[in-house]
């Protein structure tokens, strides 16, 4: 987020300040807030006063909107604490820390299904953009580096996707220069019929028996946009929007045919940072990763189902050839020699660090029983909300543990609806989906583990109560008011 510097001259003295609370207890002048005052102030005057207005910001665990981890064990806690002051960049002084990170790599890179072969590589990011930056600069300066092996022009790289994709595409796209190829929207109807669930489940366009409105991009799609200049496809698994999947192994079949055909080796990268920690312990014989040959890397977010707390990403190559050396830049200045592929420089150790607790503190079988148990609360929640019949549950699917849904027959907007449940201390965004489908306006709530079935039944009485209201005429809504006995007293 961009901050402006404020004309303090415009702005009242209350607006520049903190004005004193507690009485003299902490503080007894004001405090300036946008600028350092000329003398400090005890420990715990600073963190009262911080403490108190952060007050302000939404509760955490009522947050649906943001797929980022919330909760983690004590233990887990413990460990980031201890190393939240180590600089992962200072490999030789915290040797160990990059061990950690090594063994992170090579579990997700077998987690994903990296051939037994290939010579996987990989690093821990920021988050996802990082990542998602990070892959697909490799991969043009693969495709740069082909084409003028070729002899051929170097001046007209494109990339291809869905507008199902997160802003971070579109950035990469500007930063680096990159004509940006995005495929708006378009919603097909998905029917099947049990006799076609084994297709159904290699592709994941939809599930047997549902009739469901799907909002990604199509293997048709992609190629009538792909050219010798396509420096890669970028693809989704758990769109931000809707929580649904391009269909990967698809996309894969035709880029093979095209490479087979017209010689462009086209590359896939699949953001996975929604779905890359839901698929292998869900839905383990769906092939959208390294079991595809055109799928070359993957990004996740290990602070999403990964279950840790922000921020960390992970991007893993299928093989070291993947990432042009001359993109890595081996170091010097810190003790040892440091091989260094990044955006940022200096990054904190400590959700590194958390990202293996996790991994071998609930292995497997641990992660699988809490994506189990995140999907069946996601379940619980589209149930009840179809069951009362003025809303659709766009993705009926459920794929990842992610509701989205669609008022039906409704005199007010989701958005009307969203500040309703905000007034509540709920956080649910309102929003539209990307072009060409701006006309549907979606509600959206993540499920995350420490999200229960208990708590959704709290929200699903709160979206009712907020409704009622909202279909209550003014008329009524004083009438309703004025019923009340001493409405604001508690005794």
């Amino acid at each position: 987020m961009l901050s402006d510097k404020k004309n303090l001259d415009h702005m009242s003295k209350i607006e520049r300040e903190h004005t004193t609370t507690y009485g003299s207890r902490y503080f007894t002048k004001p405090v300036p807030k946008y600028e350092m005052p000329e003398e400090g102030m005890p420990a715990r005057a600073a963190y009262q006063i911080i403490h108190d207005e952060l007050n302000l910001d939404g509760n955490p665990s009522l947050n649906l909107a943001s797929f980022v981890t919330t909760w983690m064990e004590p233990e887990a806690d413990k460990l980031i604490m201890e190393s939240i002051g180590k600089n992962y960049v200072d490999n030789d002084e915290y040797p160990q820390t990059e061990v950690i990170q090594n063994r992170v790599v090579n579990m997700l890179a077998r987690l994903f299904n990296a051939p037994k072969e290939a010579n996987s590589i990989g690093s821990g990011t920021i988050g996802s953009s990082e990542s998602i930056m990070l892959g697909l600069l490799a991969h043009k300066w693969t495709w740069k580096k082909r084409r003028e092996a070729e002899g051929k022009p170097t001046d007209k790289p494109n990339i291809v996707m869905g507008a199902d994709v997160h802003t971070v595409w579109e950035k990469f796209a500007l930063y680096f220069d990159v004509e940006l190829k995005l495929i708006p929207l378009k919603k097909n109807v998905c029917k099947t019929t049990e006799t076609e669930i084994t297709k159904v489940m290699s592709s994941f366009s939809c599930i047997s028996g549902l009739n469901e409105d799907i909002y990604t991009v199509s293997a048709e799609d992609i190629i009538t946009q792909v050219d010798e200049n396509t420096i890669a496809v970028g693809t989704v698994v758990g769109t931000t929007f809707t929580g649904q999947m391009d269909p990967i192994e698809e996309i894969n079949t035709a880029l093979l045919e095209i490479k087979e055909t017209k010689g462009w080796d086209i590359p896939i990268h699949v953001d996975g940072a929604s779905g890359g920690f839901i698929l292998p312990f869900l839905y383990p014989d769906i092939k959208w990763d390294f079991r595809l040959e055109q799928v070359r890397s993957i990004n996740v977010s290990g602070h999403k189902y990964g279950l840790v707390y922000p921020g960390v990403g992970w991007l893993i190559f299928k093989d070291r050839t993947d990432l042009p050396e001359e993109l890595i830049f081996n170091i010097n200045y810190l003790g040892g020699i440091m091989p260094n592929y990044s955006l940022n420089f200096s990054k904190g150790s400590s959700t590194i660090i958390a990202q293996y607790y996790n991994l071998i503190r609930l292995g497997m079988k641990g992660y699988k029983q809490i994506m189990e148990n995140m999907q069946e609360n996601a379940h619980y929640l589209a149930s009840k909300l179809n069951g009362t019949k003025k809303f659709e549950v766009i993705n009926k699917s459920i794929t990842f543990p992610i509701v989205t849904a669609q008022l039906q027959n409704s005199e007010f907007s989701a958005f009307h609806l969203s500040e309703k449940l905000r007034q509540k201390g709920w956080i649910v965004p309102a929003y539209t989906l990307p072009a060409n489908a701006e006309d549907v306006a979606v509600l959206r709530m993540v499920v995350k583990e420490s999200f229960s079935k208990d708590m959704v039944e709290m929200l699903f009485n709160d979206i009712m109560d907020s409704i009622k209201k909202l279909e209550q005429s003014t008329e009524e809504r004083i009438e309703y008011i004025d019923g009340k006995e001493n409405p604001t007293l508690l005794y």
